[in-house]
């Protein structure tokens, strides 16, 4: 099924370079973009967008690398206070009375 009419991308296509570049590379995000530079294309127009990404899910291949799936879970978590410090709220300091 042609994916991208603007580039004559099927949906084999995708799936053969998600393989590649998963075997190439393990620990590689893969992304669209990444998608249409190991085929040499570049996206024109970007209708085919929501299909794209729908065949890119399809794939076993395209999970992210263990060791990088939660450093943003980890990143938020660090990050509940906004950077402030400990106790930053009035009603956290304590009466000064």
């Amino acid at each position: 099924m042609i994916v991208c009419h603007c580039t004559q991308i099927s949906d084999h296509d995708i799936r053969t370079a998600i393989d590649w570049m998963r075997s190439a590379d393990p620990e590689t995000i893969i992304t669209p973009g990444k998608v249409y530079h190991a085929l040499g294309k570049s996206a024109d127009c970007g209708g085919c967008m929501p299909l794209f990404l729908d065949t890119m899910r399809t794939s076993s291949k395209l999970e992210v690398p263990a060791q990088l799936a939660n450093l943003r879970a980890d990143l938020i978590r660090e990050k509940n206070n906004e950077g402030r410090r400990q106790g930053h709220r009035l009603s956290e300091q304590g009466s000064a009375a």
